[in-house]
């Protein structure tokens, strides 16, 4: 089975990418194959794997950003077709197509999966400034899923006002662009001190809950960093 589709990731323009506005931003459909989409949809990690992040203060009085939170580390029990899906990830070409995408060839990739039930929301924010850029791939469907619930990433436009290190509203924007989310979809975005984006307060059955799978790219030197940090057991970790 492969996962990425190599052509629609040749299709992406790095030069359309990089001048959209306000930020980098491209929300591409089919990124993975559909028989790679539908395997892992299908074998999705439970939801007793993850660890609860409800209630957690953010920086710069933004508000909290609940959810459950899943990290992968190596030796992390999920099913086969997430772990060859992730091996894909590590490998050259998609190392290629990001440094094509962005520009830039020294970085490291981290993953996690989110999952956010009724009631959740993740407030405007732009990324830590160590961060190059995500790649966040959804995973609802237009079987479990009603868009009039949420769940979309929305591209907020300040008109280069709001400092980074600040705590604006939705409704503190200019314009806002709502990315489509549903089968097969994903957002990929480079940071920037204005790369606000933020998703609005999901409203859901209790049954449901929006679920995206992300790959962080980070800068090579907060990679070392984090590294340094976790070999050090009296040291918080990021």
């Amino acid at each position: 089975m492969t996962y990425l589709n190599l052509e629609r990731m040749d299709e992406i323009e790095p030069q359309a990418f990089q001048s959209q506005e306000p930020f980098p931003w491209v929300n591409p459909a089919g990124l993975l194959t559909e028989g790679g989409y539908q395997q892992l949809l299908e074998t999705l990690p439970e939801v007793g794997l993850f660890q609860n992040s409800f209630g957690t203060a953010r920086a710069f009085g933004q508000d909290c950003h609940d959810r459950f939170n899943l990290e992968y580390r190596p030796g992390l029990e999920v099913s086969e077709p997430w772990l060859d899906f992730i091996e894909e990830l590590t490998g050259q070409r998609y190392r290629h197509f990001l440094k094509r995408l962005f520009g830039r060839g020294s970085f490291r990739l981290r993953f996690h999966w989110h999952y956010a039930p009724s009631g959740c929301s993740v407030s405007p924010h732009c990324d830590s400034r160590q961060k190059v850029g995500s790649h966040i791939f959804y995973f609802n469907s237009s079987r479990d899923w009603d868009p009039a619930w949420g769940g979309a990433t929305v591209v907020l436009d300040d008109g280069g006002r709001h400092n980074a290190r600040s705590s604006p509203a939705f409704e503190d924007f200019d314009s806002t662009v709502s990315a489509t989310f549903l089968d097969n979809r994903s957002f990929i975005f480079r940071r920037t001190a204005h790369s606000w984006h933020g998703v609005p307060e999901l409203h859901c059955p209790a049954d449901a809950m929006r679920k995206i799978f992300i790959v962080v790219v980070d800068g090579w030197r907060l990679h070392e960093q984090i590294r340094s940090r976790r070999q050090r057991p009296n040291v918080a970790r990021f």
